[in-house]
């Protein structure tokens, strides 16, 4: 069991963009298995990218309570729908918003083995897949947070 240091808000790691994996080697697998060890020590995180524990390498983890998903290389293969709630982020404790995302998500990637595999996510799970693979790509939720007073119009809007 690895855990490491999550990266707070103003590190600049956070704002960088995580090159893709090559391989899926022994040490991309440890990196699933530190990534996942350190979002369950944290108590209070369903989700994890590679970047928040300063590693630039296209890698998450989330798990909103149905087990534990590891993809390498995730892209966003459709997005779907509306959906405004509160996100919060383990690199900025204390800090939460609302912001708008896809109701509904179709992620490709790969596994710990290697193999590809497509996810597809609704609600929670396609927030929490956005919002990882915003990581990956230098983005913070804060970035995404909808104007104050707008949030109830589009609240659980499923288009």
């Amino acid at each position: 069991m690895a855990i490491k240091i999550i990266r707070k808000e103003g590190d600049p790691v956070l704002r960088q963009v995580a090159k893709p994996v090559a391989e899926v080697t022994s040490h991309i697998q440890k990196l699933l298995t530190d990534l996942a060890d350190t979002m369950y020590d944290a108590g209070n995180g369903i989700g994890l990218a590679a970047t928040q524990i300063g590693i630039l390498k296209r890698c998450i983890v989330v798990d909103v309570g149905d087990g534990l998903i590891e993809l390498v290389n995730p892209e966003v293969v459709t997005a779907e729908g509306e959906q405004v709630g509160p996100e919060g982020c383990l690199s900025m404790p204390g800090k939460s918003g609302e912001v708008l995302r896809a109701y509904r998500v179709v992620v490709k990637g790969l596994n710990r083995e290697g193999e590809a595999i497509t996810i597809t996510g609704e609600g929670m799970l396609a927030r929490c897949l956005l919002h990882e693979i915003d990581h990956l790509d230098g983005i913070l939720f804060t970035d995404r947070l909808v104007p104050e007073g707008t949030a109830n119009k589009t609240a659980g809007k499923k288009r």
